[in-house]
């Protein structure tokens, strides 16, 4: 979403305040982060400059509010309020001084200044109907399905280019099989990978991937194709970022890096303070810059501090203790900021390297290796550090071979060699 949806003056702007019903903190909405989570600023931080600008015309503001709504992965955990542009920063810090002292009957009277979805909702499909009425003047008008209008989702049905998906081997049907188009309507990454057609230039062939929708330049939907591969390649550069072995170790083993580095924007040359993460499903590095970093105040119920706040912002683990399930459990974990989610990362029964815990990770034997299935006991056999014989590999033109295989830690991955290297 773009945080300026029309070029209008400071006067005709308006922009939205949220309420977060978690900790009751006050904020000015920035944007949506590709999945689907808010990111804001309080009225008091240098972002302010960046607040969202919205259209103030009744009808820019339905069309836009739908679509900000939608995208949110959890909307009902949050209450927003319009307000103009040039007031909001005055706005937002009188509203929270009136959260802070007004009991929590008090504060039921905001409910009616919140924007309402489904207000927004009834207005768009008023305008719609009678949009389609006066298009339609001399036909019957037809009742539209249940695909047309689904205001749960980001995308709608006919929205799809199925063209597009059928040239690399997918139907709605199959999509619905694999319970990935509700993902992919919300404006979500699929969850898993999907089997798709692909010509690298050598042939057309099959290759694993993750789908997402997303809208380009002029407002169309299109389909962005997340291929999976075996490894990122560490010898090249990131974005002018030259991976450590500790990097390569934290990437691999964990999926997120654990540090702040500059990247260069390949378009101005400027340096930006970023954090990178693996896609442990397509082995995909991605970056995020700073100013995208949200960490929230209360985590499952844990009121974390200022000074935690920092260790997960600046990208380092955190162990926090006795939060609280959906189940009203208290549980322990630790907490890492994910660049490619752009959400905080649960590890469960282990501690991890930086921040307040004491023990570096374990290297995670991965159950496949150069696309054959490793069997238990060659699994075991890795894990105990000692060198396995594999065969049945298949090389890039077809051709079976074997050797060995064993775990180095140095760089964190298998290492495969065609002779046993201890003879």
């Amino acid at each position: 979403m773009n945080n300026t949806v029309n070029n209008t003056s400071i006067s005709e702007a308006n922009t939205l305040l949220v309420l977060h019903h978690s900790n009751n903190s006050v904020g000015m909405v920035q944007n949506v982060s590709q999945n689907g989570h808010l990111i804001d600023v309080t009225p008091d931080s240098a972002g302010v400059d960046s607040m969202i600008r919205i259209d103030s015309s009744a009808e820019s503001f339905t069309k836009f509010y739908t679509d900000f709504y939608n995208q949110l992965k959890n909307p009902e955990a949050y209450s927003f309020f319009k307000v103009t542009e040039f007031e909001a920063v005055e706005t937002a810090i009188g509203l929270q001084d009136y959260i802070d002292s007004s009991s929590s009957i008090d504060r039921e009277d905001l409910k009616k200044y919140e924007v309402s979805i489904d207000a927004v909702e009834v207005l768009k499909n008023k305008k719609k109907l009678k949009s389609d009425s006066s298009n339609n003047s001399n036909s019957y008008s037809k009742k539209p399905s249940a695909d047309v209008i689904n205001p749960r989702y980001r995308y709608q049905i006919e929205d799809v280019d199925w063209n597009a998906l059928a040239k690399i081997g997918l139907e709605r049907e199959m999509l619905e099989k694999c319970n990935v188009l509700d993902e992919l309507l919300k404006g979500f990454k699929t969850l898993v990978l999907l089997p798709i057609r692909c010509d690298d230039g050598e042939g057309e062939g099959n290759v694993n991937a993750r789908l997402q929708l997303k809208l380009n330049d002029n407002g169309e939907v299109v389909l962005h194709v997340y291929k999976s591969q075996k490894m990122p390649d560490f010898r090249k550069k990131f974005l002018g970022h030259r991976f450590s072995k500790e990097d390569r170790l934290n990437l691999l083993n964990i999926g997120n890096m654990g540090r702040v580095v500059q990247l260069m924007n390949p378009i101005t040359g400027e340096a930006i303070p970023s954090l990178i993460s693996r896609d442990k499903l397509t082995n995909e590095l991605f970056s995020l810059p700073m100013d995208f970093v949200r960490i929230p105040a209360v985590v499952c119920g844990v009121v974390l501090s200022l000074e935690q706040q920092e260790v997960l912002r600046s990208g380092k683990p955190l162990f926090v203790e006795n939060m609280l399930s959906k189940s009203k459990r208290l549980f322990n974990a630790t907490l890492q900021f994910n660049a490619e989610k752009q959400w905080l990362e649960f590890f469960f029964n282990k501690r991890l390297k930086g921040g307040n815990n004491e023990h570096s990770f374990e290297f995670i034997v991965p159950s496949t290796f150069r696309g054959k299935d490793l069997p238990r006991w060659q699994i075991e056999k890795l894990k105990a550090g000692e060198m396995a014989y594999i065969s049945g590999l298949v090389s890039e033109k077809g051709r079976e071979y074997q050797g060995y295989i064993w775990v180095d830690k140095e760089v964190g991955r298998i290492v495969f060699s065609f002779k046993n290297p201890i003879r």
